[in-house]
């Protein structure tokens, strides 16, 4: 894995290509949009699909703790597909959580699909956490904002063109001001970047980073005004 550098707010940090983001000089992990347990919440509702959501999203997430061996684990909100999921977890999975997490610190940020802390798992929930010139939140706000924001949320896509025709990826969206991650979860969904919920974030433009096997793939969005007169 080749993850990408940026630097935001004087820090530098780490784009890795399963769609984390690393800050080293904090040790910190970041990721967002688990949705863990959707698969249980949409059978709920009758309609099936394949219970193995939560194994494969951990499995992943165990991943990169190998990897980057973080002493702190921050999860952007949305966590959980809804309040009840941490009560859905199958045994396995929390227990495999738990295993996972044994030494180092977990945070949880409360989105809009888990506004409650989950109950029975390690660590601490917030609305947001800020460390030094950083500020981790779910959602971005919108307007001006300081540098050194980072959400998730809005699980922001993007198509590169290739001689084979485009390519649809899962994508980091990044500024001088903020980053925005893609969802982690393996069942969770994806807005194109362009759409005006995300591109009116970044009104300056912004580069995108799709997520490849083994590394990202790098390409500009131009400002939402350029854009805009094009259409026109």
């Amino acid at each position: 894995m080749t993850p990408a550098p940026i630097h935001i707010a004087g820090e530098r940090l780490m784009l890795d290509p399963a769609g984390a983001l690393v800050w080293p000089g904090r040790k910190l992990l970041v990721v967002a949009d688990l949705h863990l347990e959707k698969g249980s919440a949409f059978a709920a509702a009758g309609r099936l699909l394949p219970p193995y959501d939560t194994r494969e999203t951990l499995q992943r997430l165990q991943l990169l703790l190998r990897r980057w061996r973080p002493a702190r684990v921050l999860a952007l909100g949305d966590s959980f597909h809804d309040a009840g999921g941490a009560a859905r977890l199958p045994a396995g999975e929390a227990e495999a959580l738990h295993r996972m997490l044994a030494g180092t610190e977990m945070l949880w940020v409360l989105g809009n699909h888990d506004p409650v802390a989950p109950a029975g798992l390690p660590g601490a929930a917030m609305e947001e956490f800020a460390d030094g010139p950083l500020v981790f939140r779910h959602e971005a706000r919108r307007g001006p904002v300081k540098p050194g924001e980072i959400s998730g949320h809005f699980h922001p896509k993007a198509t590169m063109p290739t001689r084979c025709g485009g390519i649809t990826r899962p994508c980091f969206v990044a500024d001088a001001w903020r980053v925005m991650l893609p969802a982690f979860g393996a069942y969770a969904g994806g807005l194109d970047a362009a759409d005006p919920a995300v591109a009116g974030l970044f009104p300056r433009g912004a580069r995108l980073f799709l997520l490849g096997r083994e590394r990202l793939f790098s390409m500009a969005a131009g400002p939402v005004r350029q854009r805009r007169m094009a259409e026109g």
